[in-house]
């Protein structure tokens, strides 16, 4: 039996007869709870964090007012917390901060669970503190056999051998955890000219874990026709980085600027993948990366609302016809992408109340 696709997470808050946490705060994905808090407020106010208890177990004969139940557009481990983005136009950006503090008495740690927003983020004193703990004191870094003049990373064990892709791989035990693909000012122009072999070798270099291209050089020094030479034009150089970006969304492309900075680059971001792979995390951040099921992030709500009106409805439409196809959204929220368009000049309204009908307008610069 085919494998169900995974259904988006919710973020569910109800409201307790509790004075002290009145309010229960709840991540649910295919029907389970995978991650329950008791939380002394429903939204942390502007610079504030909300503290909250993890829920060991739920009484079914409590009651429980339900309040909201908003999709998880998406959510991420960020170091020692979960960040969380809701499917909405506002107050979607949070994060669960949890600290682990050792008792008193030395017996152990107990766990502290904040609730913050953005801006509570911002006004915490500790926000310039780092989000991973310091790498492991020796990483493993594999060099191709191929590089004549490989970088140096001080305090590794460098191994030379032949890699399947890429130039330089941290390695975790006898796994590869991340790759990197150096290329000079003078090896990138050269490679222009079989610009779908170097497509391919990217293709290949993006389904590593953690890839990274690393350029020698200043996005700057691509444009600069005294540096090209007559090799390429300056308009062709700006299509074809362009076009290695668009075509390999999920490749980080450095300009590092020099041989010295990029192997400085490279060094760093190894010592960062080393020291997040290191660092499980607290328990309850583990436990909710483990039992969370990620799918592919839809578009935001104002996104299909807009692809909906524009596209999707037969024209012209009233309003009701968008309120069915977005069942359970706020009128005001529908009425909102609506007045947008219009401004925008995409659509007009004609007529007033249940008479009124949306109908499209051709974009800017359509037609002739």
């Amino acid at each position: 039996m085919p494998h169900a696709p995974a259904g988006p997470a919710l973020w569910v808050v109800e409201r307790t007869a509790s004075t002290r946490f009145p309010y229960r705060v709840t991540i649910e994905q295919h029907g389970r709870v995978i991650l329950a808090v008791r939380a002394q407020a429903r939204w942390p106010g502007p610079g504030q964090q909300v503290f909250c208890l993890r829920e060991r177990e739920l009484d079914p004969a409590e009651p429980l007012e339900p309040l909201e139940r908003v999709p998880v557009a998406q959510l991420t481990r960020l170091g020692r917390k979960i960040a969380l983005v809701l499917d909405r136009p506002t107050r979607k950006r949070c994060e669960l901060l949890v600290v682990q503090k050792p008792r008193r008495d030395g017996a152990g740690a107990y766990e502290q669970v904040f609730f913050r927003t953005e801006s509570g983020i911002r006004a915490h004193r500790s926000r310039t503190r780092l989000e991973l703990a310091p790498p492991p004191a020796t990483l493993t870094v594999a060099v191709d056999s191929a590089e004549r003049y490989p970088w140096r990373f001080p305090g590794a064990a460098v191994h030379r051998r032949k890699l399947p892709v890429g130039d330089y791989a941290l390695l975790v035990g006898e796994r590869t955890a991340a790759v990197v693909e150096r290329k000079s000012f003078d090896n990138l122009l050269g490679e222009v000219g079989a610009i779908q072999a170097l497509h391919q070798q990217l293709a290949d270099l993006a389904g590593q874990p953690a890839p990274a291209l690393v350029i020698e050089a200043d996005y700057r020094d691509f444009l600069d026709p005294k540096r090209l030479a007559g090799r390429w034009s300056p308009t062709h150089l700006a299509r074809v980085l362009a076009e290695l970006a668009a075509m390999h969304p999920t490749l980080p492309v450095i300009f590092a600027g020099n041989r010295k900075l990029a192997n400085l680059w490279a060094y760093r971001f190894f010592g960062a993948v080393a020291a997040r792979r290191a660092d499980p995390g607290p328990p309850l951040v583990r436990e909710l990366e483990l039992r969370y099921d990620p799918v592919p992030r839809p578009a935001a709500l104002a996104d299909r609302i807009r692809t909906a009106a524009l596209v999707d409805l037969p024209a012209p439409f009233a309003f009701a016809d968008l309120a069915a196809r977005f069942a359970g959204t706020p009128a005001g929220q529908l009425r909102r992408v609506l007045d947008g368009l219009r401004r925008e000049g995409r659509i007009a309204r004609t007529g007033a109340g249940r008479g009124a009908r949306w109908h499209r307008e051709p974009p800017p610069g359509a037609g002739s």
